[in-house]
């Protein structure tokens, strides 16, 4: 909106932008001639010029078919120069400056990789899933130029999906380690997020959580449809809040999955929410639903609870991870979901639990002991996938 400078109240804005659906606008910066906004639409961020003036826009553009983006802007208010971070997850972090007049860029800086990267050695891509409901979800995908597409590659997919938080398609050095070895990995950009804007939050919460495991299921089958992996191929990942993704999508498609990784899980989340003496209860409902005052919010969290809802069914191999002293998400919780898998579930997968005994809900402390951490769920997923 706009207001004038002597009387900027509400009777006086103007709509500058509208409000469009799918997109959400992250940040604005003023210049002297231009305004310039960093927003995501349909699951990608873009930067957007305006010239003030004249109100003609034009997007900041990239060959890539997905990427993250950040807004440096300037110091300067007079300079049609400002600054931004790019990075793909087949391209190391860059920052350029970009000259909004004549929309050239020039780059200042490069990422090192130690070890060595070619860029060209390896594919991006993006896929639309769709999902139950027809929504159609964002896959971002890695994989080296040489890996199969013919069914037969293992992929690692990541999801979360939940408080509005959407996960970049940035560049990562761990999981290179994984496609090197020919696994092709996959971000599931599912609801509950704001990858397609706060609708897409809103249709990801409370009486609507359970399309955050339907997106995460359809996009399973995209990529098996795609031939790019097939079900028993597929090893699924996610931690917290991404980790009760796990659990919910072990109990509706097992046959989905050849293994699932959940660290840190929130699994027990109607007992959870239920005492209202842990700290951080109250200040969840919003997000989940208040069990204690609502029968609808706990016929909804009773419904896709993953601890509540285990079966007896056959389940994928299961690696649960969890902090000894992690606040957020404490440790009996993956216990008893783990102590219940264990005693119901019909097959004779293993089931395995690791409590790191110096580590709270962000993991292990030091770059090391992080990457060991990493190395161990990457370590489950070749094992499970038969490449260890």
């Amino acid at each position: 909106m706009t207001a004038p400078v002597s009387d900027p109240r509400e009777a006086n804005w103007s709509e500058l932008v509208p409000h469009e659906p799918g997109r959400l606008i992250l940040s604005v910066m003023g210049f002297r001639d231009y305004l310039v906004r960093l927003e995501r639409k349909d699951g990608l961020p873009r930067i957007v010029v305006r010239h003030r003036a004249t109100g003609e826009e034009h997007v900041v553009a990239f060959e890539e078919e997905a990427y993250s983006l950040g807004l440096a802007g300037s110091y300067e208010y007079e300079t049609d120069i400002i600054r931004f971070s790019y990075s793909s997850m087949t391209t190391p972090a860059q920052v350029y400056d970009y000259d909004m007049r004549t929309r050239e860029r020039v780059l200042l800086k490069t990422q090192e990789v130690p070890s060595g990267h070619n860029p060209n050695d390896y594919v991006t891509r993006r896929l639309l899933a769709p999902s139950a409901d027809g929504e159609l979800v964002p896959v971002s995908l890695l994989y080296r130029k040489d890996t199969p597409l013919d069914g037969t590659a293992p992929c690692l997919l990541y999801g979360y999906g939940s408080y509005g938080i959407a996960i970049p398609a940035s560049f990562n050095t761990n999981c290179l380690s994984l496609v090197d070895r020919g696994f092709v990995y996959a971000i599931a950009h599912v609801r509950g997020g704001k990858d397609k804007g706060y609708g897409w939050y809103e249709d990801g919460k409370r009486d609507r959580k359970q399309n955050t495991f339907t997106d995460f299921i359809a996009a399973a089958r995209r990529l098996v449809a795609e031939k790019l992996t097939s079900h028993d191929r597929i090893v699924a990942q996610g931690g917290s809040a991404g980790g009760m993704l796990m659990g919910a999508v072990a109990n509706m498609a097992p046959e989905a999955f050849a293994g699932i990784i959940a660290e840190v899980p929130f699994v027990d989340v109607l007992n959870t929410m239920l005492d209202a003496t842990l700290p951080l209860t109250p200040p969840e409902w919003p997000e989940w639903g208040n069990p204690i005052e609502s029968a609808a919010d706990y016929r909804t969290i009773a419904a896709y609870s993953p601890y509540d809802n285990v079966s007896a069914q056959a389940y994928p191999p299961i690696l649960a991870v969890a902090g000894l002293t992690d606040p957020r998400v404490t440790y009996w919780e993956p216990a008893k979901w783990v102590a219940r898998l264990r005693a119901r579930k019909t097959d004779d997968n293993p089931v395995l639990f690791r409590i790191n005994m110096d580590a709270g809900h962000a993991g292990a402390s030091g770059r090391f002991s992080r990457l060991e951490e990493i190395a161990y769920g990457y370590a489950f997923a070749l094992k499970v996938v038969g490449k260890a």
